[in-house]
């Protein structure tokens, strides 16, 4: 603070006291706030470093996507949205999304995490909180192409360790994680590397804390849609996993399908009477 000018001083205290509302501001917004010019705001972010604005307040953003609590969260939505077509702004934003992950994904990580997979001995997958959707949907779809998958179930920690005691070697973890991170699906990752089996993790950036335990990384954006985070660039990255899994099992997911489309019409399990 004490090298800074008078206008540099009243940026600084302004993203001190409101940075969850700084980080979505432009530098012409967050000149107007503090009653400085854009010129002003620009020569600061350079000043501490960073090339530019843009920059600066993309690591604002990340630095804070874990801090914010959930009522942080809703308002900076609110914020950002104002008074548009809700409905519009965030498919839009999820479009975005899924643009730039696939902009941003490693190909070599994806397909050796494909091959992973194919070759694995057993196949474990976490995911805690929102992510658990996420892991749900995997191990589904997986378990209609292998028999060696398992949920891990996360409502207990020592339960969690319990069900990967027998991890190791040749197995694969595949550990899903999104701000707020969590301490189980971090601890699960750290045991699972210690016990020589290979990690996959996806998550949203290389500094997610499940990122540092892992083989092969896979990164889907999902900045904030109210007090959730979006996880449709993540869906998308599984869904590509399961249709590139499958092609490399096709003989044997061709027949595993037909046995049971035929235990499910024993079953009655489909309705077929939809017109």
């Amino acid at each position: 603070m004490e090298g800074f000018s008078k206008g540099q001083r009243q940026i600084a205290r302004y993203l001190l006291e409101h940075y969850d509302k700084a980080a979505y501001m432009t530098a012409a917004r967050l000149g107007h706030e503090v009653s400085v010019s854009e010129s002003t705001v620009v020569r600061f972010v350079i000043e501490l470093g960073f090339v530019g604005y843009p920059e600066f307040q993309k690591a604002l953003q990340e630095l804070i996507r874990t801090k914010l609590t959930s009522f942080q969260r809703v308002e900076v939505t609110n914020q950002l949205i104002g008074d548009g077509d809700v409905l519009e702004k965030v498919l839009m934003a999820d479009t975005e999304k899924i643009k730039h992950t696939l902009d941003g994904i490693d190909r070599n990580a994806f397909n050796r995490t494909v091959k992973a997979l194919v070759e694995a001995r057993n196949i474990y997958i976490i995911g805690v909180r929102s992510s658990a959707t996420l892991s749900s949907f995997l191990t589904y779809n997986l378990r209609m192409i292998l028999d060696n998958v398992q949920l891990i179930g996360t409502n207990s920690g020592s339960e969690l360790f319990e069900q990967i005691m027998s991890i190791g070697k040749g197995d694969v973890m595949v550990a899903i994680s999104f701000p707020r991170y969590s301490k189980r699906a971090i601890h699960a990752v750290q045991f699972a590397k210690r016990a020589g089996a290979e990690v996959v993790a996806l998550t949203d950036s290389p500094d997610s804390p499940i990122a540092e335990g892992a083989d092969e990384l896979l990164t889907a954006q999902s900045d904030m849609a109210s007090f959730v985070d979006s996880l449709v660039a993540p869906l998308s990255i599984i869904n590509a996993v399961l249709v590139a899994v499958s092609r490399a099992r096709q003989e044997e997911v061709n027949e595993r399908l037909r046995r049971l489309e035929t235990i499910w019409d024993e079953y009655d399990v489909y309705d077929k009477n939809q017109g």
